[in-house]
């Protein structure tokens, strides 16, 4: 079987998509110089949050995914972040190819609260490969890419954050349950609140002057519906 190897040289922001969207930059060789007529490639990709260092900062807005910095030896595993396709086309020997990976900014997934509490460095990736091959120098052959194909990129944080930026500046996103949403809205209608921001505000300053024991500032609108906070 040709012997594939596989390595990832660069990561950019895509200003023209139309949602999030990180391209890496592949870098596929086959070896003995081979020939491939095309490649059907899966990629999974890991983040392994055990290879880096985290400011205190970090590890604050890390303790809801992996518990305090203390159990870290135990609870630092991997986050899964996405797992694409890619169509390599015809080559001899090596390639440089894009593999396009759309993200996302809901808080609601790992990999986006473990990327947002970060603030600056590399996250470091793990990009694990599979897929099949189409081969030959004088014929034509299917050949599978053994499951074992890997390869490691530490990816700025700048980066991901300018992708954010792009799409959601100076922004967050959070997702409600319909009925929480809809008590919401209704919240904002009955005080006649111009945005989302000045209801949220509104709820939240209505919290702080509560007496204690203090209340959570969207129990108001959950007890209208008779579902718990969630």
């Amino acid at each position: 079987m040709t012997e594939f190897s596989f390595g990832c040289v660069g990561v950019r922001a895509d200003r023209y998509a139309a949602g999030p969207t990180l391209v890496f930059r592949l870098r596929v060789t086959a070896a003995d110089n081979a020939r491939v007529h095309a490649l059907a490639l899966r990629c999974q990709i890991r983040i392994e949050p055990a290879r880096r260092a985290y400011e205190p900062a970090e590890a604050d807005g890390l303790t809801d995914l992996f518990g305090e910095r203390s159990r870290w030896g135990n609870t630092l595993q991997p986050v899964q972040f996405a797992q694409v396709s890619v169509m390599v086309p015809s080559f001899t020997g090596e390639i440089e190819t894009d593999l396009v990976v759309p993200c996302t900014y809901d808080m609601e997934i790992a990999a986006t609260r473990y990327l947002t509490a970060l603030t600056d460095g590399e996250v470091p990736l793990l990009m694990l490969f599979s897929g099949t091959a189409f081969t030959g120098a004088g014929g034509f052959r299917i050949e599978p890419v053994p499951w074992d194909r890997e390869a490691s990129f530490r990816m700025p944080v700048a980066t991901w954050r300018e992708m954010v930026e792009q799409h959601f500046p100076g922004c967050g996103w959070i997702r409600l349950p319909r009925d929480t949403m809809d008590a919401l809205l209704a919240y904002r209608s009955r005080h006649a609140l111009p945005s989302w921001e000045a209801t949220l505000k509104a709820l939240l300053d209505g919290g702080a002057a509560a007496d204690p024991p203090r209340s959570d500032p969207f129990r108001t609108l959950t007890g209208t519906t008779g579902r718990t906070d969630p």
